[in-house]
């Protein structure tokens, strides 16, 4: 995952691409510059079908005991993703799609 993103696609059309059910609530704006720690876009499994719905960039691990102050986790190596404990637990269950149309790195 790169460390910025773009999402101009607005949700709706993002939620017909993706036959996606979305709560306009829910969606934040479109914005060319997305940030860890921001709500973004995501496409997930919900009850025989798929939502479109804002989650938190970043990942606290379930067995941490202070979730506050925690810096959280944005990159995961596919190398080492089965073995990490952070994240083994969430394959099975917790996959989603982060909805972007485009990302860039600094210099």
């Amino acid at each position: 995952m790169c460390g910025r993103y773009t999402l101009s696609t607005p949700a709706p059309e993002l939620a017909d691409l993706f036959g996606a059910d979305w709560d306009e609530l829910d969606v934040p704006e479109p914005r060319f510059n997305v940030a860890p720690t921001d709500d973004v876009l995501v496409v997930r499994p919900r009850s025989g079908g798929r939502e479109l719905t804002a989650l938190r960039w970043g990942l606290i691990p379930g067995w941490a005991e202070a979730r506050s102050g925690l810096p959280l986790m944005i990159n995961a190596r596919v190398e080492t993703l089965e073995v990490k404990r952070a994240f083994r637990d969430l394959i099975p269950s917790g996959r989603c799609a982060i909805v972007a149309d485009g990302f860039y790195e600094w210099r």
